[in-house]
């Protein structure tokens, strides 16, 4: 056994980097009557079925039916290697054979964790529960590898209570186990449980925190995660990682930003989530100084945007910080690489600019090479033929999404489409997709009927609209805000008083519009009703009275039914001047270099009037500005927008 061993054929398994390599490796043990041996024929089926050398496993499969008398870790090796794999059948059935070749005492017992893994992932609850019959009835219940091993089976089951009972009964528990079990509650949304059962745990490591950082995130609840990462000493860069995305995904892309770079401060290397999570907490910001500092960061520190969900993610970053140019730079350096997300990134990005056309291009492009769209893909499209007002266009590829990609259109999708309408004033047609598609209709689809109904100036159909978006979201202040737009518009002052004192009486509470932009690395807010600091508040007042007073000598005349006060006029023009946009305009105005575009970021969709201000400022005072609201991006230029009237 030594000098088989030692023998240099065998040794050369450990130097094997291919295919090729190994194949040369396999004919010389049979030359060399070394694969008659089971000791040999062990180490290349190990090594076969567990290096990750590329299509190793499936060569081992091949080289088994050749093995005369196959012993416990051939089959082990075999087993493992399979279990790892997408779809892990064959572990299932090499496993069944192995207890028809084998004493159950021969070194089978290996094979169970394993084996408890496959049935997990394959949802095969018959198989796991005959498997848990034989371990109740050996000593192998007293193992801690297996008892977590049939734990994870049950959850990824979605069988937490059984999981709870497999867990309940573990003779050894280890941390393992109950890691195990707080991940299979977090999984199940069973945050409180979860919850309590930390607070149980007898000895907790980083994985226990890492886990209920991340759940909590998941569930909104930020305090809490923050309460266990603080009380932390230990953290690894997934303790980051989980806070920074809890931050991210629950509206506080600020924190996100300033941990993030705590974390780097001290050391810690972020890892491709932690990146992520950082430029979603940007995109939510608007604020493209910060990602292009990550991005320079990522090119220093050769972290590649080519990398999965990176590249995707900066190209959305830059889509929504108004640098679409930048997004598309990013797309054409890592488009080659096929990956269906960085496409839909870069469609999406094109959308919420408007430029429809633009994106049926890519569109064209993607399906010219290839590459299967999903229904993500079609979101997309047909969000960017709606802002691009392209009718015909977004008729046709939602056809084709259908007949030809045999895609089901999901509630979206309508959405999209009542949306297409909408916009194009073609409110009958928007009406007929409500009352055709095959889903309840949601407070969205209604919504856009609403916002139509106001550019169009349909009360009827607008009021309809309204109390059926009402009805389901009675908190949402949009609603009524919209519906009191409508009777303003048509000067139905007590419809408008109606509306107010409903919203009174149910306490809801307008959501005041809030612009925000950085200047010079510090973000300035402005929002109705907050004064400004002392040092600029006269100026920024000064500016918005004197570019009234030039727009008006160019036609501009402010539009007083957004106001929805039954006051005189100039009170109603007062109103419309403290604005937040008007206001970040003229902060900007003041504060930034001719030269350089004016970003501001709206909470809410731009109102009429401060659209056609902004655009008259962009031609009198020959400035680009760049408005991010609530539903895309407009660019003002030389007195147009972007957005060609489709908002």
């Amino acid at each position: 056994m030594t000098a088989i061993s030692t023998n240099p054929v065998v040794s050369m398994l450990d130097k094997c980097k291919s295919l090729c390599e190994l194949r040369q490796i396999h004919a010389l043990m049979i030359k060399t009557n070394l694969f008659n041996h089971n000791f040999t024929v062990s180490r290349l089926i190990a090594f076969c079925s567990l290096s990750g050398v590329s299509g190793g496993l499936d060569y081992a499969a091949s080289v088994f039916p050749r093995i005369q008398h196959p012993n416990s870790f051939i089959f082990f090796a075999l087993i493992k290697g399979f279990s790892d794999t997408p779809s892990p059948v064959e572990s299932l059935i090499l496993y069944s054979y192995m207890l028809s070749c084998l004493n159950y005492s021969n070194g089978v017992e290996f094979s169970v964790p394993s084996v408890l893994k496959a049935c997990g992932k394959l949802l095969a609850f018959d198989e796991g529960r005959q498997i848990q019959g034989q371990v109740l009835k050996t000593h192998l219940w007293f193992d801690p590898f297996v008892g977590n091993s049939m734990l994870r089976m049950y959850i990824d089951f979605g069988e937490i209570d059984l999981a709870r009972r497999v867990f309940d009964r573990i003779p050894n528990r280890d941390v393992v186990s109950w890691n195990s079990m707080i991940a299979g509650y977090l999984k199940a949304g069973e945050t409180e449980l979860a919850s309590g059962l930390f607070d149980e745990m007898p000895e907790r490591d980083v994985v226990s925190c890492n886990a209920m950082i991340d759940g909590y995130g998941k569930c909104g609840r930020c305090d809490l995660a923050e309460k266990i990462f603080e009380t932390m000493g230990d953290k690894d860069v997934v303790t980051w990682t989980s806070m920074i995305s809890a931050y991210a995904q629950n509206g506080h892309p600020m924190k996100a930003l300033d941990l993030f770079r705590v974390m780097l401060s001290l050391g810690v290397k972020p890892d491709g989530p932690a990146i992520v999570s950082v430029l979603s907490a940007i995109s939510d910001l608007g604020f493209v100084e910060e990602g292009k500092w990550l991005h320079a960061y990522l090119s220093m520190n050769k972290m590649k945007s080519s990398s999965v969900f990176i590249g995707s993610a900066l190209i959305d970053m830059y889509s929504k910080c108004g640098y679409i140019e930048n997004a598309y730079l990013v797309f054409r350096s890592i488009s080659h690489r096929r990956n269906i997300g960085d496409w839909n990134s870069m469609i999406s990005g094109l959308a919420i600019h408007g430029l429809g056309r633009e994106a049926i291009d890519i569109f064209v492009d993607m399906e010219s090479i290839g590459i299967e769209p999903n229904e993500i893909t079609f979101l997309g499209l047909l969000s960017a033929c709606s802002h691009g007002g392209l009718v015909e266009e977004g008729q046709f590829y939602f056809e084709a999404m259908q007949e030809k990609y045999k895609i089901a259109p999901r509630i979206q999708h309508y959405g999209c489409m009542i949306d297409l309408f909408g916009r194009a004033g073609h409110l009958e047609d928007a009406l007929s997709v409500v009352h055709d598609m095959p889903f309840e209709v949601d407070v969205l689809a209604w919504k856009a009927i609403l916002s139509a109904s106001l550019k169009h100036g349909d009360v009827e159909i607008g009021r309809s609209a309204a109390l059926r978006a009402i009805e389901l979201a009675p908190d949402d202040s949009s609603s009524y805000v919209l519906l009191s737009n409508i009777y303003a518009k048509a000067g139905r002052w007590e419809d408008v008083a109606s509306i107010r004192l409903m919203m009174k009486q149910r306490g809801v509470k307008k959501i005041a519009g809030c612009s925000s932009m950085l200047v010079n690395g510090k973000v300035y807010e402005f929002l109705v009703g907050k004064e400004l600091e002392k040092s600029c508040s006269s100026h920024v007042l000064a500016k918005i009275d004197e570019a009234v007073s030039r727009l008006k000598m160019e036609g501009y005349k402010p539009d007083l039914s957004q106001i929805l006060l039954d006051i005189e006029d100039e009170g109603k023009e007062s109103l419309l001047n403290l604005h937040s946009e008007k206001m970040a305009v003229a902060f900007g105005l003041i504060h930034i270099n001719k030269t350089a575009p004016i970003h501001i970021v709206k909470n809410l969709r731009v109102c009429c009037d401060c659209h056609s201000f902004i655009k008259l400022v962009s031609k009198v005072y020959n400035r680009i500005i760049i408005l991010r609201d609530q539903n895309r991006f407009h660019r003002f230029e030389n007195g147009c927008c972007s957005c060609n009237e489709y908002w």
